[in-house]
């Protein structure tokens, strides 16, 4: 790049590569990580600014890299100044273990080398393992020592997706299901000519069911590892689509079992048979078992409903039980007071108050503690008149600071802004992971620890990083040491 704009100007010819002025070409691999280094800085120290003395959150998860070292990612969610909700990616740690205690140590040198208060934690998000969840050793037990109001919200989908593999295993019939699911999916995408062939007898399929109007032309016909892969994923929708091509699954089944597939083969045919999958249209009643059936219909719903569907909801409610505590329970049901979904119809002044008195009680003193009742009664009347179609507290605690109206109720858009904080996902770093895995590469697996964090940085807060010039970085680069000559 410096020969080629050196050939379009001759200013920057004279004075780069072997032109530069005593040998100081600044081109090393030393020199583009501190430059890298130094525009790392400045985005954290933006995100610094951002939050300024408001409260946050921290949403901690760890992953492998390519050289398998543990990597702890730290994303920071605040609301800012002008009521937006942010979540932005703060730095990579490498940590030699992951108990509770060295994680703790390596959060907090981070956060206060950028005068991050711990006593300003509103919020932990962290995954359900052991060293993360436990209530007495625990991270988020040891953060809530230090800040009483840091409250822990596992990430909900994951929680979720956890109670549905766990429920789904209690229960054996379902169990059953997704074992032969899985693996009707291993043999149909292990081979391209299965494969192949699946998607020929497909066709013919649907332009029989189009033929007889079964089936409406125009749609997109999914492909048997596309729709049963997602069936695994516990996507109801996706898993009647896989049962519409069961028929044709059976076809290319039986004619691998005729090929010498005969043991395998053999468990899954019986396994159609046993739920009497014969209708190339299959509908969702062949789910609950609502259908043709050699045995008496009393006795087929009395399996279904009783053996499997309410074993399952049995399974399913002990599961979220489990994982889902009452306190944050309760946090999150009091919260919903303020949810301005169908013009307020949540709004509850007592639910209000009591979010604020029992959870928050350093953020409100009592005499706060009067005058949001105060507000909340004013409040009740005005905003639903004036701020209608909202839809998210989100949009909420825009339209409030656009409207001029968070200034009026101060102390309710303090506690909104307090609510925002806690954690909903731990989506953010998610896509720190998929980042890591496109700059650490096999063939980069020697990265550093501090380069790799500031390629992060630089990568996931690109918006950030765009905002500084040239001659700013330039500035930087020349104070940090003495040069033996100006880099311009």
């Amino acid at each position: 790049m410096l020969k080629f704009l050196g050939s379009y100007n001759e200013r920057v010819k004279k004075n780069v590569l072997e032109n530069a002025p005593k040998n100081a070409k600044y081109t090393s691999n030393d020199v583009q990580k501190e430059i890298l280094h130094i525009l790392a800085i400045k985005v954290r120290n933006s995100i610094r600014e951002e939050i300024g003395d408001a409260k946050y959150c921290i949403i901690v998860d760890e992953a492998r890299d390519e050289s398998k070292k543990e990597q702890m990612t730290i994303v920071l969610r605040f609301v800012t100044l002008d009521d937006f909700v942010k979540e932005r990616f703060f730095d990579l740690v490498h940590v030699t273990d992951t108990c509770a205690t060295t994680l703790k140590k390596e959060l907090i040198s981070v956060l206060s080398h950028y005068n991050l208060q711990v006593k300003n934690i509103r919020g932990q998000g962290y995954d359900g393992a052991s060293n993360m969840r436990g209530e007495w050793n625990g991270l988020q037990a040891l953060f809530l020592k230090d800040s009483p109001q840091a409250y822990y919200v596992h990430c909900f989908a994951h929680r979720l997706q956890l109670a549905l593999v766990a429920a789904s295993r209690e229960v054996f019939q379902i169990h059953e299901f997704f074992t032969q699911l899985n693996s009707i999916v291993t043999i149909v995408s292990a081979s391209s000519k299965r494969h192949d062939q699946l998607q020929e007898a497909q066709a013919i399929e649907n332009a029989n069911l189009v033929a007889q109007n079964e089936l409406e032309t125009g749609k997109e016909i999914m492909g048997i590892t596309n729709v049963l892969c997602q069936a695994l994923q516990q996507q109801s929708q996706d898993i009647l689509n896989a049962m519409h091509i069961v028929s044709t699954s059976k076809l290319l089944l039986q004619q691998l079992r005729d090929d010498g597939w005969c043991n395998f083969l053999a468990n899954v045919k019986d396994f159609c048979e046993k739920h009497e999958i014969e209708v190339p249209n299959m509908s969702a009643q062949y789910v609950f078992g609502i259908g043709r059936s050699r045995q008496p219909s009393v006795t087929v719903e009395h399996h279904y409903r009783i053996d499997v569907l309410l074993a399952t909801i049995d399974s399913q409610i002990q599961e979220l039980n489990s994982r889902f505590n009452e306190k944050t329970i309760e946090l999150l049901t009091l919260s919903c007071a303020l949810d301005p979904k169908d013009n307020f119809k949540s709004f509850n002044i007592e639910e209000i108050s009591k979010l604020a008195e029992k959870f928050y009680p350093l953020d409100f003193p009592s005499n706060e503690l009067n005058i949001l009742k105060s507000q909340l009664q004013h409040y009740q009347h005005d905003i639903p008149n004036h701020l209608k179609g909202i839809g998210t507290l989100f949009e909420l605690c825009n339209k409030l600071y656009e409207t001029g109206k968070s200034r009026t109720y101060h102390i309710v858009d303090k506690l909104i802004r307090l609510v925002l904080t806690l954690p909903v996902s731990t989506a953010t770093t998610e896509i720190t992971f998929s980042a890591m895995k496109i700059i650490k590469t096999i063939l980069r697996s020697k990265m550093a620890d501090e380069f790799l964090a500031d390629n992060l940085v630089i990568y996931i807060e690109k918006e950030l990083a765009a905002i500084f010039d040239t001659n700013s970085i330039i500035d930087d680069f020349e104070n940090r040491k003495k040069r033996r000559i100006a880099f311009s």
